[in-house]
């Protein structure tokens, strides 16, 4: 008798190939994404599943402006944005190092959404290097410990919409506004980030994507008010 077939986790950080394509059939805008991602064959499953839900909670807020992923690796985040929200001119995609791969996926992409043509920027750069716009969606998908301090604090220097899914929390270095005696101190450093936001003078959202996609799936995003 023929062993069962394992489950399909998202959490996988084994990539998606052709091999794949069957488990996206149906006519689903992810159905056909995870279709162009399987065609590339670089992409971690995780990283399909985190953009994936990350990318409708934004546009669900935030609509139009320029994208701007920054630590925005393969870029497939931004381009969901894209897909999501045809409103929105371009994307920017800002990586100190842009994987090789960026190339092979976006043009998967570009095969099954001739829309994206010239849509889509990659700056290999340093987040400091690009500047950001009032207009902008800023975007960071599991931007490492302080890194995502530096993301918010760009962002509400400019008063742009911004949105982050945090990871790597640094104990040491990052501000747990003394808060470690009643929660643990990840989610200390996200309260106090969503606090950071409101003292700014940012409208807040807390949002979690599917724990089964990632443990770190607290989403965190603000809009400058009037």
């Amino acid at each position: 008798m023929p062993a069962p077939e394992q489950s399909f986790s998202p959490s996988a950080k084994g990539r998606l190939t052709t091999h794949d394509r069957g488990r996206f059939a149906g006519d689903t805008l992810f159905d056909r994404i995870g279709r162009a991602v399987c065609e590339a064959g670089c992409l971690p499953r995780k990283e399909l599943y985190e953009a994936w839900e990350t990318a409708r909670r934004v546009r669900r807020l935030f609509r139009g402006g320029r994208v701007v992923d920054l630590a925005g690796g393969h870029g497939l985040l931004a381009q969901i944005l894209l897909l999501l929200d045809d409103t929105s001119p371009y994307a920017v995609v800002v990586d100190p190092v842009i994987p090789p791969s960026a190339a092979r996926l976006h043009a998967a992409m570009l095969a099954a959404w001739p829309r994206l043509d010239r849509r889509v920027k990659f700056r290999e750069a340093a987040i400091d290097d690009v500047a950001l716009e009032p207009v902008d969606v800023v975007v960071s998908c599991h931007a490492c410990g302080g890194l995502t301090d530096e993301i918010l604090d760009r962002a509400t220097f400019v008063r742009a919409r911004v949105a982050v899914l945090p990871c790597c929390h640094d104990l040491r270095a990052g501000d747990t506004g003394s808060l470690t005696g009643w929660v643990d101190g990840a989610l200390a450093i996200d309260i106090r980030r969503a606090e950071r936001l409101r003292q700014h003078n940012f409208q807040v959202w807390t949002q979690t994507i599917p724990l089964d996609i990632t443990p770190k799936n607290r989403l965190l995003m603000g809009a400058p008010t009037p």
